[in-house]
């Protein structure tokens, strides 16, 4: 396996202990809380954490602001739809819908940014949409779980966003034009849903899961910077397990056997994945020689 690719799954998979951070954070919240107050506290919390970080990088400027426009609306939209499923269902059971991303990404990757699929990572998406199935269960589906799943897809769509951004572009200038251009379409929802739920308890968990989502983005722009897509977004999978123990630390909540047997199938095939391909790939050649006689 290539060196930029080893460090874009250490990186994503780092930044996958942060994101389960963020999600326990969000169980904090009180329970008068409005999904789209705590959002745009926490929007505009972060433009203030990252405003001097900005300044001492000397003020970097993009040439790219439609890009980052579109990904500010889209991951607002998308952020508010997680909230308000990480608000409503189990630890596991929304970790388990969002981590369909990774396939969403593998396939769009592929259909719009050209990006090659071994044989190795269509096992491993395969198995994971199996392990998905599993813990979800069908029977369970509900509005709080399609709200999940539209947030993975946005997410998936904006992390190949990235690509149109170029790799010299300062990651902090990134991350603070993703919280402040989210603003003005999260106010509008807000003032449409009411601003309820206000207060300093509000606040403190705001600022808590902010530094949490910060650094997982970070490590996010970092390792789709280092590697294409679909090299490194079934590491994405890896959170799985960080959430499931936090869930049973924190919540006391556990996965039952059958579930156990799902999460397997999303995480071990990531973790065996450049086993799985050198495998594929010595065995190609092989097949090749039987079939012309060689």
């Amino acid at each position: 396996m290539q060196r930029p690719v080893v460090i874009g799954l250490i990186l994503l998979i780092v930044g996958n202990l942060f994101s389960a951070f963020y999600d326990v954070s969000i169980k904090w919240l009180p329970d008068d809380a409005n999904a789209s107050t705590f959002l745009l506290v926490r929007q505009i919390s972060s433009v203030f954490m990252l405003l001097p970080v900005w300044l001492y990088s000397q003020r970097p400027m993009t040439t790219h602001i439609s890009v980052h426009l579109w990904r500010a609306n889209i991951g607002s939209v998308g952020a508010l739809f997680l909230i308000i499923g990480l608000m409503a269902l189990p630890l596991a059971t929304v970790s388990s819908l969002f981590y369909s991303a990774p396939l969403m990404i593998i396939l769009m990757g592929y259909f719009f940014l050209r990006e090659r699929i071994t044989a190795a990572q269509t096992i491993c998406t395969g198995l994971g949409f199996v392990g998905i199935l599993i813990i979800l269960r069908p029977s369970e589906m509900n509005w709080y779980g399609i709200a999940v799943l539209f947030s993975a897809f946005t997410f998936a769509v904006n992390q190949l966003a990235l690509k149109k951004v170029p790799n010299a572009e300062h990651p902090v200038l990134t991350l603070m034009l993703y919280n402040l251009l989210g603003i003005p379409a999260t106010l509008v929802i807000a003032a449409f849903q009411g601003i309820e739920g206000l207060s300093w308890e509000l606040v403190g968990v705001a600022l808590l899961s902010n530094a949490f989502l910060l650094v997982y983005h970070w490590f996010c722009v970092l390792a789709y910077r280092k590697a294409q897509a679909s090299d490194i977004a079934i590491a994405e999978y890896t959170g799985l397990l960080f959430i499931v123990f936090l869930g049973w630390l924190l919540f006391d909540e556990w996965l039952d056997n059958l579930s156990w047997l799902g999460a397997a199938l999303i995480v071990l095939p990531s973790l065996c994945l450049p086993w799985l391909g050198s495998l594929l790939s010595k065995s190609t050649p092989k097949v090749a020689d039987t079939l012309t006689g060689k």
